[in-house]
């Protein structure tokens, strides 16, 4: 059987993004953090409220757009794998840390709603285009 990753995350930043470039080449990337709440039921009937903060980093143009668009306390939903960093400390001790490497951000606050566009292609009018899911309906 074939190993394969995928993590889907929906949270709120942390922080603003960080926009960098790779030495290679210059590629464009952007560090995220993200909180993601859970909440579990207990045996005594109380709830037990948890929260993980997750690092990603997003590439490319989309980690331009994610600047551009996102701030702290932002909600997104972040797609993509599970990547481990290894390094040695100052100290000599072997570190290591579970990150995402995004393949998508999809913008969730309701300031974005507005500014979305028909999607847009060859052979497409615009007027072909679907209706994102969970928008709320034309009046």
């Amino acid at each position: 059987m074939a190993d394969y990753s995928l993590v889907i995350l929906v949270g709120r930043l942390t922080r603003d993004p960080e926009l960098k470039y790779g030495a290679a080449g210059g590629l464009p990337y952007a560090k995220l953090s993200v909180a993601v709440n859970r909440q579990t039921s207990q045996p005594d009937g109380g709830v037990k409220k948890t929260v993980s903060f997750i690092d990603a980093t997003v590439w490319r143009h989309q980690a331009e757009l994610c600047c551009q668009m996102l701030k702290k306390g932002s909600t997104c939903m972040i797609v993509g794998s599970m990547h481990q960093n290894r390094w040695t400390d100052k100290e000599g001790q072997n570190r290591s840390k579970l990150e995402v490497n995004a393949d998508r951000v999809q913008f969730l606050d309701r300031r974005f709603e507005a500014a979305a566009v028909p999607a847009t292609g060859p052979g497409s009018n615009g007027a072909d285009a679907e209706e994102e899911p969970g928008a709320p309906p034309e009046e």
